[in-house]
């Protein structure tokens, strides 16, 4: 967590080596537990283990990012509109903290804790449906869009909030049509940040 943090973050940017002992001093921990959180965080798309070379922070280009959310809109439509019909109390309580401590979060200006709550957000959706294989369909592309996010957070900022808020009324009144319509337009407008942002230069040696 720390050292996806620290990604997300932008201390550690797309390209850039990680170095196992800058790594383990920094966190007070051995060499062993950050080789497994590489290679966790392989697993999930956000580092890219190349051999005899080493693990970098996992890129994203705009071409990359957009063949990822051509997938996601896809899921997340499907997703919106089975959690719109089929979600309980609870569901809506999980994701009412979500949009309360992700709004708080990105008006005290914590992208990190923004960043998950984002992600917890769109989890909490993906729960509603009550569907026990989504989890393992939606993760790898879940991580690598968070690159996006991470990215995109600072310009959007409360906008990405609002746009939440407004999926979730949708979802609460079990329009299920309004609820995709906006859940598309969220992850388009997105992208459409993310093009024009101008990014980070390659790190990589």
């Amino acid at each position: 967590e720390k050292i996806r943090d620290m990604i997300l973050n932008g201390e550690l940017v797309a390209g850039e080596r990680i170095i196992e002992d800058r790594i383990a001093e920094k966190l007070g921990v051995s060499r062993n537990p950050v080789r497994e959180a590489i290679r966790l965080l392989e697993t999930s798309g956000l580092v890219d283990v190349e051999p005899r070379k080493g693990a970098y922070v996992a890129e994203l280009d705009v071409d990359g990012a957009h063949k990822i959310q051509e997938l996601r809109i896809v899921l997340e439509a499907w997703i919106i509109t089975e959690a719109a019909m089929g979600h309980t109390a609870a569901d809506l309580a999980k994701i009412d903290a979500c949009l309360e401590q992700g709004n708080k979060a990105s008006k005290d200006g914590d992208l990190v804790r923004a960043s998950e709550m984002h992600r917890n957000f769109h989890l909490a959706l993906e729960d509603a449906c009550h569907n026990p294989f989504l989890k393992s369909v939606m993760d790898p592309l879940r991580h690598r869009t968070e690159l996006v996010f991470s990215i995109v957070a600072e310009n959007r900022g409360q906008v990405i909030w609002e746009e939440h808020k407004k999926i979730r009324d949708a979802l609460k009144k079990r329009d299920s049509k309004l609820a995709k319509s906006l859940m598309i337009k969220h992850i388009e407008k997105s992208m459409d940040v993310f093009e024009k942002i101008p990014k980070p230069p390659r790190r990589r040696r």
